[in-house]
């Protein structure tokens, strides 16, 4: 999967003005066929390209090797290519403004298990009516392609929030996530303009993959699969910093200290910090020792006056 060019692709940006009337997509006459790709987006928007070019509709789009054939028809597979996704991300504009084009791929980066026919039906609806369909919230696709973008949005916050790092004897930073959605491509310029003066990784181990900030730029790094992962992906303290043990002592008596016993209100704590967060959080691990403050030097005894 191209995890670098997908971590290209633009946000949302500005609204633009109405799109301007375009002639109708040619109609889908052959019969419906399932096809198969490569799991990248470059590869969905190839697939988007053949779709048309074939004149049939897709009965399923699914990625090689996890794809379901069916019992008399044979999935067409489709090969990326850079040139046909980047001339079908471009044309998307022609029926389009840039922000609902953004959409589609944040629905794709939402890993819904049927994000591309999600994508495919949104398009084609757009390619037809020829104009900005991004408010028709009447139609069930435009609701359902709206929900999963503000879940995205809303995971994505939640990372920018919640990634604790942790500093190992080289000076990298390294956090692990595991977020429901995939939100790297769109954390990316947080970190990178919050942290710029330092070497981070954030790795996604549902994922196996994350984002390397070299100083100097910020770029997309795999993880070969297989062998033992340490416990919730944590860096193994023989590699960590030999004080970082101690800021993590520090900061749950910070926590502590500035916690109001009688003001607690776990509902609402919840609410703001679920649950499923809390493995990220230094705070909110057990303390493996107490916190000592360090105990100033006594003043040297004054002699007994004569009595």
């Amino acid at each position: 999967m191209s995890r670098l060019t997908s971590f290209r692709r633009p946000e949302a940006s500005a609204a633009v003005g109405p799109v301007a009337a375009r002639p109708p997509a040619p109609p889908l006459h052959n019969p419906p066929t399932d096809y198969t790709y490569d799991g990248s987006f470059e590869g969905l928007l190839t697939v988007l390209f053949r779709v048309y070019d074939r004149r049939s509709a897709p009965g399923s789009i699914q990625v090689e090797g996890a794809a379901q054939g069916g019992l008399f028809a044979q999935a067409v597979a489709i090969a990326t290519d850079e040139t046909l996704a980047t001339r079908t991300w471009e044309g998307l504009l022609r029926f389009m403004p840039e922000p609902a084009r953004a959409r589609l791929y944040h629905v794709f980066l939402s890993e819904d298990p049927e994000r591309e026919l999600l994508i495919f039906r949104y398009a084609d609806m757009a390619l037809r009516a020829g104009r900005d369909i991004s408010e028709n919230y009447a139609d069930a696709t435009v609701r359902r392609c709206q929900r999963l973008a503000q879940q995205l949005f809303r995971e994505k916050h939640r990372m920018e929030a919640f990634v604790r790092f942790e500093k190992a004897q080289d000076g990298l930073f390294h956090a692990t996530i595991e977020p429901d959605f995939d939100t790297l491509p769109l954390i990316a310029s947080h970190f990178t303009k919050r942290y710029a003066d330092q070497r981070w990784l954030i790795f996604d181990r549902r994922r196996r993959y994350g984002l390397y900030y070299d100083l100097t730029r910020t770029t997309i790094v795999e993880f070969e699969t297989g062998g033992a992962s340490p416990r919730r992906g944590e860096v193994s303290a023989t590699v960590l910093d030999e004080r970082e043990p101690l800021f993590k002592i520090l900061w749950q008596a910070y926590f502590d200290h500035v916690n109001i016993p009688e003001r607690k209100n776990l509902k609402l704590h919840q609410r703001h910090i679920p649950k499923r967060y809390w493995k990220y959080l230094s705070e909110k691990q057990p303390c493996e020792r107490r916190f000592e403050p360090i105990k100033n030097k006594r003043p040297p005894e004054l002699p007994a006056l004569p009595g």
